[in-house]
């Protein structure tokens, strides 16, 4: 195979037209968005600033581990299908079908989420504003950043990603001349952090445990992304020093942000502010990069970061509507998927999935029947459970992937990367995913009045995710695979073999 494209059985073929400025920003882009920018104030509102920082900070060494785990696979099979593809050979075709449509819609829903966010930030400047219209003159520029090249996706995500780089960093300058008090007036101290909640809660830890799992939910949407390196690789010039390159350098950037993020947050916005993003919100207002920036004395700061905020969420949808096709393109391939959606143009972009994952993006549209914040809620709740099982399904993934290494006789020093910490990383991450699937929307059963709506919503896709299994398992006869026939060739990978 040429190493500059990646073949298909009609002749077809994705490019290798991502370089290594590329792959890095691509991960970038696609974990800060509104997880950063949003979700952290439903993190601080429900567990207190010490809360998220405890949830984002144990989610961050996990999700390193699965970023390891993801680098180790992807440098041996650079493939565009990556961890469903990885399912398939390791673990079960029935496994890497159900993540492969399971990642497929958490991509397609998250830009949808991106879209009714990027409304929700117009109406910081035209408050009686039509998100709807607003959302589709987004989706409509997402789109045709996609369907041009795999090159242009990347052009533009790398400015996208460097924009919002340069923002994060002056917010967190800005905010820490605020916590000392030499901008915004008067330094707060401690005070945000030992507020009282008015329910008997002092922070800075406030509800108990079910917070820190809501905060852990919020701290899986936030660093949702950073696995799209695994389906770059596909597209990549040079995966086996891009790849690792990129986990090394980009994972912790995008701790550093978060955590410092989280922190200044905790400083100069108290947790029971109406303005953070709250569970089964009915509205949001604004970002708390806004809310602080308004606060900082500098007049026009707050429209300047809402601006990039803005470019943020987009830079977010961006990688969405690439993930999400690309992992379509590589079911097609594999008979998961229907063949048309494997098709490219001669410009390596496969079309029909960059349109199929647009169509579903279009459910941001919905946000006119029950509200900006509900349907964002909504989103959000589905995304970050599908995240979960994607991130579940590649420890699972590695775990195998490294015993069928050892079982075939293979020698680990020929891999070119290797995780850290195994088993313990991938197990770790198996034990935590699948508490926080479970756990996380517990907040469901503890409402004062139980609501269908709400137990739909952030329940439903758990059974929907095993009845994907067990369809394509009883149909197809699949079983798990024997470590000693699993298969480490690069040639994609054929249903049945």
């Amino acid at each position: 195979m040429s190493t500059n494209e990646v073949s298909n059985e009609s002749g077809s073929e994705l490019k290798r037209s991502l370089k290594p400025r590329h792959i890095g920003m691509i991960a970038l882009g696609g974990a800060i968005g509104t997880g950063l920018f949003f979700a952290s104030g439903n993190a601080i509102s429900s567990s207190g600033p010490g809360g998220a920082i405890v949830s984002f900070g144990i989610m961050g060494i996990v999700v390193y581990f699965l970023m390891t785990s993801l680098g180790e696979m992807a440098t041996k099979l650079p493939i565009t299908g990556s961890f469903e593809t990885y399912a398939s050979r390791f673990v079960d075709p029935a496994l890497g079908f159900a993540l492969g449509w399971n990642y497929w819609f958490n991509w397609a829903i998250t830009v949808a989420a991106e879209l009714v966010a990027a409304g929700l930030i117009i109406k910081f400047w035209f408050p009686t504003t039509r998100t709807t219209i607003w959302s589709l003159c987004f989706l409509v520029i997402l789109l045709l950043l996609n369907i041009l090249s795999a090159k242009t996706f990347g052009e533009s995500e790398f400015w996208f990603a460097s924009i919002k780089i340069c923002a994060i960093i002056i917010f967190l300058v800005i905010g820490v001349l605020m916590i000392f008090g030499i901008m915004g007036g008067k330094s707060p101290g401690l005070e945000n952090w030992v507020l009282n909640d008015g329910h008997g809660h002092r922070g800075p830890f406030v509800g108990g445990m079910s917070a820190i799992m809501i905060g852990f939910f919020a701290a899986g949407f936030s660093f949702a992304g950073t696995e799209v390196i695994g389906l770059a690789a596909g597209e990549a010039e040079n995966p086996e020093k891009e790849v690792p390159k990129a986990i090394n350098t980009v994972f912790w950037r995008i701790l550093i942000f978060y955590i410092g993020a989280i922190t200044v947050i905790g400083f100069l916005i108290p947790f029971t502010d109406p303005n953070l993003l709250k569970v089964g919100a009915e509205n949001i207002a604004f970002s708390p990069f806004t809310i602080i920036f308004q606060r900082s004395g500098i007049a026009i700061a707050a429209s300047l970061m809402n601006a990039v905020i803005l470019t943020s969420v987009l830079s977010c949808g961006n990688s969405g509507i690439y993930a999400g096709s690309r992992m379509l393109y590589a079911m097609a391939k594999e008979g998961k998927a229907p063949a048309f959606l494997g098709k490219v143009n001669k410009r390596g972009v496969p079309l029909n999935a960059v349109y199929l994952t647009t169509l579903v993006a279009s459910s941001a549209f919905f946000s006119t029947l029950v509200g900006d914040g509900k349907i964002y809620m909504i989103l959000y709740n589905a995304s970050g459970l599908t995240t979960f099982f994607a991130w579940l399904g590649i420890a699972v993934c590695h775990y195998r992937f490294r015993k069928a290494y050892i079982a075939q006789g293979r020698k680990l020093e020929d891999l070119k990367y290797k995780a850290l910490w195994f088993p313990l990383g991938p197990i770790l991450a198996m034990i935590l995913c699948t508490a926080v699937i479970f756990g996380a929307n517990i907040w469901v059963f503890q409402a004062a009045t139980f609501s269908w709506f709400d137990f739909i919503t952030n329940y439903a896709l758990i059974p929907i995710f095993i009845l994907l299994f067990y369809v394509y398992k009883i149909k197809y006869n699949t079983k798990i695979v024997p470590l000693k026939e699993c298969n480490f060739e690069i040639e994609e990978y054929k249903k049945g073999e």
